[in-house]
């Protein structure tokens, strides 16, 4: 009975880990954060600063990327300690403000990756974060949720490309009334 009451808790807290996961990690990077990320690595005054970071000293470049972090991360929490408090839209606004410093504070990450790893304990940490990414991967829980959601996302882009084609193709009837009712109101305003 207690081993199961215990299996069932260690379960919910995997569920809530790989959910969390998931949503900052499909949603959050792969839909908001990777395409700023992609276009702040592309500007070119970036490129130019790339070579003078890379060039920096060691503990410079870990303390400017360590104060970013801790920015981001800050306001990643209270932007949640608002959402939970009831005020979402301004925990929404905060999250996504964020973002874009976030997007920085990765690409100096991959910028100076060699030189941050040069610190024991921050090349330590560094490694037991990505394996704790690779085990909450690999676990069933992680893998059935990712696949349920690629089953959810097919279906609507199935539902997506049914409605489009009902109701937007060049022949539907839906636009052809649309345009119908818009010739009637344009004939109207111009008798009037």
């Amino acid at each position: 009975m207690l081993t199961t009451v215990i299996h069932r808790i260690i379960t919910l807290l995997q569920l809530i880990f790989v959910i969390t996961f998931i949503v900052f990690e499909e949603l959050i990077w792969e839909g908001i954060a990777k395409p700023i990320y992609t276009y702040v690595h592309g500007l070119r005054i970036l490129q130019r600063i790339e070579v003078r970071v890379h060039d920096a000293n060691p503990s410079l470049i870990l303390s400017i990327f360590v104060v970013l972090l801790a920015l981001v991360e800050s306001f990643g929490i209270y932007a949640g300690v608002l959402f939970v408090s009831g005020q979402v839209i301004l925990g929404v606004i905060l999250y996504v403000a964020k973002i874009p410093v976030a997007a920085f504070t990765f690409w100096l990450f991959r910028v100076t990756e060699d030189k941050l790893m040069q610190f024991g304990w921050f090349k330590w940490i560094y490694e037991k974060i990505m394996d704790a990414v690779d085990w909450l991967k690999s676990s069933d829980i992680y893998i059935q949720t990712m696949n349920r959601l690629k089953m959810v996302k097919m279906k609507l882009k199935e539902w997506f490309k049914t409605f489009k084609s009902k109701y937007f193709a060049k022949e539907s009837p839906f636009v052809t009334k649309i345009k119908q009712f818009y010739k009637a109101i344009k004939t109207i305003l111009r008798r009037s």
